[in-house]
């Protein structure tokens, strides 16, 4: 049987959205993941159209579609091309599960909820002549999952092809999380087993993972021991955690030993009102200076996340959040306006409230507003979003974040990894053009590598100036 698995561009090239190092960063590994359930029979394919043109002039016999809520549009039409082809089309993903009488339009099959159980399902269902229109998923285990098809992965086409994910879903439930009613039915946070995790981390090659799990340390017990099993890997890596997570004690600790250089926390907003409107309750009551000061003592560098537009959100909000978070030494902010995702509670309250503008799906971008706002107007929200990205990433911010850190080494640190990822544009677009950002890698090993907490060595400190 041919298959072929796409993951569709969520903002195309030609956009003045798209950069190429963002979308050059993780292979489709939930792809590669269904790829595991394949038999050695099969002839299959992973394609990802951020860093590759697509081959539509071929004939498989089954084509599955990862959409997302950007990428919808662009999935449809590869659904309908695809069909029109012969193939059974195949849909999935966060936005199919939000609206699959949508997907369903352009699709022979359309999944909801996470595969685990249904696509080994499907899969036997295909083969024998009688596949179903809908899967829902309820069973929640990743016991038994096969190993990842990586020998699919265009790894040269990556910065990061290390990525790995050892757990499903959020044991939170925040009102705008778009991954909220992907799991509705079942368990919204489950974990592989340790050994299963330790195991794929022994196969992948270099020094340098990413865990692209939700939160990492969700499940206390299980990041225990998965730390404690890679203490003595020797290897660097990122991943996402909660501010709760980072006050607990002894949890991060245990996370720098195992080779912890870099964490994305959710901070979204410093208003506690915000908070509490969002559902965001593992924030509230959490000393955000705290966690700051305790993962830069151990030597962790931060990328926070802030969104802009709560109803308790006026136009000072933008240079108060680039303010703090500068004065703070973040090395990384990422900032979103608010999106009201289908399938969400703050969708919901905002259709109930007339508040939607449109239901143009490539704007849902977290990048341009698609809600009337509380205490702003539109053009208010996207303009200060794009001015909090200009100060935060000028060169007199990234200085000052720089200047917070207690040594040369982390303050050197600091300037490379924030300067390296936005002041760089053009270096980086030669780097993917000529597809050598898999030589730029061992720099962002360097980087990370920086220091440990505040004993590094004068060789650590010579590392990070000579990247610097």
């Amino acid at each position: 049987m041919k298959i072929k698995l796409i993951l569709p561009a969520l903002t195309e090239a030609t956009s003045p959205f798209f950069r190429p190092i963002k979308y050059s960063l993780f292979p489709p590994l939930g792809l590669a993941t269904l790829a595991g359930y394949l038999s050695p029979e099969d002839e299959v394919e992973v394609q990802d159209e951020h860093v590759e043109k697509l081959r539509l002039d071929d004939c498989p016999d089954l084509v599955v579609i990862q959409v997302y809520i950007t990428s919808a549009r662009r999935a449809y039409h590869l659904a309908d091309h695809y069909r029109a082809r012969g193939a059974h089309v195949a849909l999935g993903g966060l936005h199919v599960t939000s609206l699959p009488d949508e997907a369903a339009a352009h699709a022979d099959t359309v999944f909801l909820g996470p595969g685990e159980d249904t696509w080994p399902r499907f899969l036997e269902d295909f083969r024998n002549g009688r596949p179903l229109a809908r899967y829902v998923s309820t069973v929640r285990t990743l016991a038994g999952m096969p190993v990842v098809r990586r020998d699919l992965i265009k790894r040269h086409l990556y910065l990061v092809p290390n990525s790995i994910v050892v757990s499903r879903g959020c044991p939170h439930t925040c009102d705008f999380c778009y991954k909220e009613a992907f799991f509705e039915g079942g368990r919204s946070f489950y974990t592989q087993t340790v050994d299963a995790a330790l195991a794929e981390i022994e196969r992948l090659p270099g020094r340098h993972l990413y865990f692209l799990d939700d939160h990492l340390f969700g499940n206390r017990r299980f990041a225990e021991a998965l730390f404690d099993g890679m203490k003595g890997m020797n290897r660097l890596w990122q991943a996402a955690g909660t501010v709760q997570s980072v006050l607990a004690p002894r949890l991060l600790e245990k996370a720098v030993a195992a080779g912890l250089r870099s964490l994305f926390v959710g901070f979204e907003t410093l208003s506690s009102a915000n908070l509490r409107e969002q559902g965001k309750s593992q924030n509230l009551g959490r000393d955000y200076g705290a966690a700051i000061r305790r993962l830069h003592e151990l030597g962790v560098m931060i990328n926070g996340s802030f969104v802009f537009g709560m109803d308790g959100d006026d136009a000072t909000v933008f240079d108060r959040t680039v303010d703090w978070a500068v004065e703070n030494g973040i090395e990384t902010a990422t900032f979103h306006i608010l999106t009201p995702y289908p399938g969400t509670a703050l969708y919901k309250r905002m259709a109930e409230a007339g508040r939607l503008l449109h239901s143009d799906w490539d704007r849902y971008d977290t990048r341009q507003v698609v809600f009337r706002p509380a205490r702003l107007t539109p053009a208010e929200l996207e303009a200060g979003y794009w001015r909090a990205y200009d100060r935060f990433y000028s060169w007199r911010s990234i200085a000052r974040g720089a200047a917070t850190k207690d040594t040369f080494a982390a303050g050197a640190r600091h300037f490379a990894y924030a300067a390296g990822w936005k002041k760089f544009e053009p270096l980086w677009d030669v780097v993917i053009r000529t597809r050598r950002v898999m030589h730029m890698r061992p720099v962002l090993e360097r980087v990370l590598a920086g220091v440990a907490g505040k004993s590094e060595t004068p060789a650590e400190a010579g590392v990070v100036a000579e990247v610097f």
